[in-house]
């Protein structure tokens, strides 16, 4: 029944194109990558010791996972509190092994 159906779909056209809309949601994903990158290297640009701007980063990290969680919980119908404490849990979590590991 599914070889049917899809027999009885018309020819693709030769050549896809890339419409506007597909234009606009590349460059959305690059805007969103861009923007939720910038704020951990900040302190890289700002620090001149690598060390302490490597903690910094990952504070702000862990405050952006704060904030993302309780957005999250908000917009879920989940207490906020809780769902944004439980990403900073396993931001917390995943920091502890990279610095254990060295970094």
């Amino acid at each position: 029944m599914l070889r049917q159906k899809l027999q009885h779909l018309p020819e693709p056209s030769e050549r896809p194109r890339l419409t506007k809309r597909d234009w606009t949601g590349a460059l959305g994903l690059c805007l969103l990558s861009f923007l939720s990158i910038f704020p951990v290297v900040i302190p890289f640009l700002l620090l001149s010791e690598a060390k302490l701007a490597l903690r910094v980063s990952y504070a702000v990290a862990i405050v952006m996972l704060l904030g993302c969680g309780y957005a999250f919980g908000s917009h879920s119908g989940i207490r906020p509190w809780a769902a944004g404490l439980s990403m900073v849990a396993v931001g917390g979590a995943l920091v502890s092994v990279v610095v254990a590991l060295g970094g």
